[in-house]
């Protein structure tokens, strides 16, 4: 039944999307971030929906006309300059073959985000592609919560498997990101009981975090916690309500969680802590001999034999840190265009965050700009531990700001429709009323 329903969705979607193709991108976001398709057991768990999504936009995108640069910004620049790097590193890497599935996977996603920002540019789309980010993580993050209060926390949560949050760190670094993305949309909605309903599924997000029992993911969301609080208006407020939901959340883990917490103060001792130490001296080093990097895979027992002083009884692991991970993989180039594509996008949130709108159709976008600040924060430090340099989310956020700044900079709200608030109105899913 499972897999009838997913195949059924993307059918109808895919359809929808040679006539409008931003549909189809809402279609790809879906897959790839929540890889829904994993949760079956027959037929679509190995079917190539991502790809009929993928085709179904191309046709469209060759169709409409309806379409627009991508080059909107800064951080698309730096996108494309990492692509060509990347490439440029795969082909020079250690072994080009064995490393084309992954690249081949990070270009897939990177293509897609770039043909996001050709078919994307209206309000309706930007508020879809918002909801279709976080709800898709916000669905796992609910049942991932559910999971651990019924089971007192003694579990980890794991992410769809065979995708880049497959891990439990990595899942729940890509939950902390998603509760700022949470609270933009319930600061959208206007009904009580919708409010209410948004708030309890930030709280189970949150819970599953602290379920993965990821010590990344406590250290990205406490970062995340106090930037939200540092750039709140009301701080008393904000610092009551996060104490009231983290206190409990706490006290409720078991005390296998609190004695994992607690090897943070004590990494040396702890192996996995040892071996990321490992892998990171493995990448700062093979950085410095190899400056086009190594390829996608810096995980190989040679390049830690040679470069980490750690490499006896630490192991060969990967790189748990989506800064050493670039450093490893693509050299010191491939680190500064990253962290390039992270900086314009960071500036270009804040640039929303700091306009003074005084129209009330777009006061959203300064909500936006900070509360996509706050996800970045999280993702920032959670992945300093995890290895989400290519996972979508964070790329999506980008194109989520570029898109609301070059809205504010053509003043797109004098021309196009106004919607109401309310669920039975969220962009995209009704029949906007004309501006009187």
């Amino acid at each position: 039944m499972r897999d009838i329903l997913v195949v059924a969705i993307v059918m109808v979607a895919a359809l929808a999307a040679l006539r409008r193709p931003w549909i189809g991108i809402m279609l790809w976001t879906w897959l790839s971030i929540m890889n829904p398709h994993r949760y079956t057991w027959g037929f679509a768990y190995n079917a190539p929906l991502a790809a009929i999504a993928a085709a179904s936009v191309l046709l469209g995108l060759l169709i409409t006309k309806d379409r627009e640069s991508p080059f909107k910004a800064s951080p698309v620049t730096w996108l494309v300059v990492f692509m060509v790097w990347m490439t440029i590193s795969w082909l020079m890497g250690l072994d080009p073959a064995g490393d084309y599935a992954q690249w081949k996977k990070v270009m897939k996603i990177d293509f897609m985000v770039i043909i996001s920002l050709m078919l994307l540019h209206r309000k309706q789309h930007i508020f879809a592609l918002m909801w279709v980010c976080a709800g898709s993580m916000a669905l796992l993050g609910i049942k991932g919560g559910i999971f651990t209060l019924m089971s007192g926390g003694d579990f980890h949560v794991w992410g769809p498997p065979g995708s880049f949050i497959e891990d439990n760190n990595e899942f729940a670094a890509a939950l902390v990101m998603t509760i700022p993305l949470l609270r933009f949309l319930q600061l959208q909605l206007h009904k009580a009981w919708a409010r209410h309903g948004m708030m309890a599924a930030m709280v189970l997000c949150a819970a599953s975090a602290l379920g993965s029992q990821s010590r990344g993911a406590l250290l990205a969301i406490s970062a995340m916690a106090f930037y939200l609080w540092w750039n709140s208006k009301s701080k008393l407020r904000v610092g009551l309500a996060l104490l009231v939901v983290s206190v409990p959340l706490i006290m409720f883990m078991p005390d296998s969680w609190v004695n994992r917490m607690a090897t943070i103060d004590n990494y040396q001792q702890d192996a996995s802590a040892m071996g990321r130490i490992s892998a990171w001296w493995s990448a700062w080093n093979s950085a410095f001999h190899y400056p086009f990097g190594v390829g996608f895979n810096g995980a190989r027992p040679e390049l830690f034999a040679l470069y980490s002083p750690y490499q006896t009884g630490a192991g060969v692991r990967a790189a748990h840190s989506i800064y050493f991970e670039v450093l490893g993989n693509h050299g010191f180039v491939g680190l500064f265009l990253f962290l390039g594509l992270l900086a314009a996008t960071w500036r270009a949130a804040g640039w929303l965050k700091r306009q003074k709108f005084s129209a009330p159709e777009t006061r959203w976008c300064s909500e936006l700009g900070m509360l996509c600040q706050v996800s970045l924060a999280g993702y920032a430090v959670g992945g300093a531990f995890l290895s989400l340099s290519y996972f979508d989310l964070p790329y999506d956020v980008m194109v989520m700001v570029v898109l609301t700044r070059v809205w504010v900079e053509k003043e797109y709200w004098l021309t196009e429709p106004v919607y109401a608030p309310g669920w039975k109105t969220v962009p995209g899913l009704a029949a906007p009323a004309r501006p009187a």
